[in-house]
């Protein structure tokens, strides 16, 4: 199914204001509010898509990469199963805010009543570290790993409830999740409110515990989770799957999966932000008179033509050959340092050959023309 435009789903400009955005939301969401529209499924998916289009475009940073990259640009719940993986405990939780008392004081009554604020368990997020090759990092990659979390409960669909059994109304808190007390002070009464002892907060009680979870509806298990990592990511950065953390208990709301990218060393090069660097020997006859040679990039090998006269330590570039950026269409390149490799041993016959190379002018140092420093010769790279 193919995702809508966030701007069309709030049915604003790409150049509206925050606060615009913010007004545009707010409208969407109360016409679709899940208490105006009672067991009306359509107008709660429009409610979910509404909400996931706030959460980009209400974010700067992520309203930013969307506008760039659309929904490939900002992860999370565009780049899953968009807005039918939120729940509506998730939304509330999220965005009540924005909505003060439209519903009876509160935004978070979804199914029990404006003003509750019940509350919602919410999974643990997990840790998780990937190791990547630079050709992954180059070109993208799609892992699956297998996690050992916290999954809900078979045998009672994650409720916590015994098969058979049902959730009572706390006869506590009468399904608000809260108490009040009210006290009496010097300045006069005193209203606090607090969470209720008995549900933990939950607004109901189990009647009868499934006796696999002993009523948590979570067990410990194993999860094979598929992870699209774009190319261009590098060593340190941390990612989020949302959704994929520890099952929230009691069909709660799961935690997130977060990814923590682990770069693995190369034989070939050395990483520098996008560009690659790569050491490469030559004789010393390829460097006086010139020569083709092949070098390795990350997408297979490439030829390069040394110049006659090419000193140890010059510096070729080979454009568009380094990692791809992250964040844009740029990429980087390959930077390939030419070494001039000297034999350790000669036969008898080389060493006269040289010897009498040597009595040539050419084959002599210039004592005026010492070569440029090692400084100086990047600097010229990076400058062309």
């Amino acid at each position: 199914m193919s995702k809508r435009d966030y701007y069309e789903v709030l049915g604003v400009e790409q150049t509206a204001t925050e606060a615009e955005i913010k007004k545009a939301y707010r409208q969407k969401a109360l016409k679709f509010h899940p208490d105006k529209n009672p067991e009306d499924n359509e107008a709660e998916d429009k409610f979910k898509e509404a909400a996931e289009a706030y959460e980009i475009l209400g974010n700067p940073e992520k309203k930013s990469k969307y506008d760039r990259f659309g929904h490939a640009g900002v992860g999370g719940a565009a780049a899953g199963n968009g807005y039918h993986h939120m729940s509506m405990d998730d939304i509330f939780s999220q965005f009540g805010d924005i909505f003060g008392g439209a519903f009876g004081g509160g935004f978070s009554g979804f199914g029990g009543g404006g003003g509750r604020r019940r509350r919602v368990n919410r999974g643990s997020n997990i840790r998780v570290k990937v190791k990547l090759t630079l050709e992954d990092i180059a070109h993208g990659v799609e892992k699956k790993i297998k996690v050992s979390k916290y999954i809900p409960c078979d045998a009672c669909n994650g409720s916590g409830a015994k098969s058979g059994s049902s959730y009572n109304t706390c006869s506590t808190c009468h399904g608000a999740g809260q108490v009040t007390r009210v006290s009496n002070t010097f300045l006069g009464q005193m209203q606090t409110s607090s969470t209720c002892p008995t549900c933990g907060g939950e607004g109901q009680t189990i009647q009868a515990k499934c006796n696999i979870c002993t009523g948590n509806g979570i067990v410990r298990g194993e999860d094979v989770i598929t992870i699209k990592i774009p190319a261009g990511v590098e060593d340190g950065m941390q990612m989020s799957v949302s959704g994929k953390g520890n099952a929230g208990a009691r069909n709660g709301v799961p935690g997130d999966l977060l990814v923590l990218i682990e770069e693995e060393t190369n034989k070939n090069f050395e990483r520098d932000g996008v560009n690659l660097l790569h050491d490469t020997y030559i004789s010393f006859t390829d460097a006086a008179i010139g020569a083709t040679i092949e070098v390795p990039t990350i997408d297979g090998k490439a030829k390069i033509k040394i110049p006659s006269g090419t000193q140890g330590g010059k510096v070729l570039r080979l454009k568009g050959k380094g990692l791809p950026d992250l964040n844009s269409h740029y990429r980087g390149d390959l930077l390939v340092n030419v070494n001039v490799w000297t034999p350790k041993e000669l036969t008898k016959e080389e060493r006269e050959i040289l010897e009498k190379l040597n009595e040539f002018p050419n084959f002599k140092p210039s004592p005026s023309g010492k070569d440029k420093s090692f400084f100086s010769r990047m600097k010229e790279v990076f400058s062309n």
